[in-house]
């Protein structure tokens, strides 16, 4: 417990709800990307990312991919923003927000909304449509590649970042080993190279 003092004399208070001067809204950037925060009743309301235009970057995506991207984000801005608008609407009148838990679990899924929002809108002004290659002689965005290593052979398709999975054997443009098997050719050897492992990997298709 702690105590103010005011003009009506001294009164104990519960320190937990002592709330701290934070300014209702502040932007802070930093390498391009800006974080909007905003603060009500002395509590984190909102936390949103956004990348500024000058940013220049290359998102990599398959036409299926693309059109679940659209997809996703219509269905974000029309209908599931309207319905945690209103879920929040609706825990404001359970009472003071200050110690509301659904409230604030309601302003956390919004945030994770408009963020995802961002990061698909983003995406999509961003993209650039890979399509299968056929007869290509070395590998590309798109290839489907089988490999040696270790003694093993494995087979997976390259795609972009946001498409990757390895449980459906779609590898990252950008991981160790899809960096390492760009531009490769049959027959090929190259090298991968991570923080804590180097290993080879032998092109044996390219399809």
């Amino acid at each position: 417990m702690k105590t103010i003092i005011g003009n009506d004399g001294a009164r104990p208070v519960n320190s937990t709800k002592i709330l701290s001067p934070v300014p209702p809204a502040s932007t802070l950037t930093i390498d391009h990307v800006s974080i909007k925060i905003v603060c009500q009743y002395g509590k984190l309301q909102m936390a949103k990312i956004s990348r500024s235009s000058d940013t220049a970057h290359v998102t990599y995506l398959t036409p299926e991919g693309l059109k679940e991207a659209r997809a996703e984000l219509e269905f974000l801005k029309n209908e599931k923003r309207a319905q945690v608008a209103d879920r929040i609407q609706k825990a404001r009148e359970l009472g003071d927000v200050t110690e509301n838990a659904e409230y604030d679990a309601a302003l956390d899924e919004q945030t994770l909304i408009e963020n995802r929002i961002i990061y698909l809108e983003d995406v999509l002004r961003s993209a650039k449509v890979i399509s299968h290659p056929s007869g290509s002689d070395f590998v590309v965005i798109g290839s489907t590649v089988k490999v040696e290593m270790d003694g093993e052979v494995d087979e997976f398709t390259i795609v972009g970042k946001m498409e990757a999975n390895p449980g459906k054997k779609r590898i990252s443009n950008e991981s160790p080993v899809g960096q390492a098997l760009l531009g490769a050719k049959f027959g090929d050897v190259v090298e991968v190279s991570t923080p804590i492992v180097r290993y080879k990997v032998k092109v044996l298709q390219i399809k």
